[in-house]
């Protein structure tokens, strides 16, 4: 198991391009410079009428499946 620190800043706007069908996917930076591309439903229990703000552990397989996205303690 592999895991990443991810800091999110993502506006409600920019998030509703998922909603919209405009995108599918939200690719960001890990804290170590590894780029991430999530599938944006995995985003959506952390999302609020903000967006999505925040840190978040990311831990996947080896082979790159995801486990666990978890919102780190503020």
């Amino acid at each position: 198991m592999q895991q990443l620190i991810l800091d999110l800043a993502l506006p409600a706007e920019r998030y509703l391009a998922w909603y919209q069908g405009r995108a599918e996917r939200v690719s960001m930076v890990s804290r170590d410079g590894r780029r991430v591309s999530l599938p944006a439903h995995h985003l959506r229990p952390f999302l609020t009428h903000q967006g999505v703000y925040g840190s978040f552990v990311l831990q996947f397989t080896d082979e790159g499946k995801l486990i666990k996205l978890e919102r780190l303690a503020d």
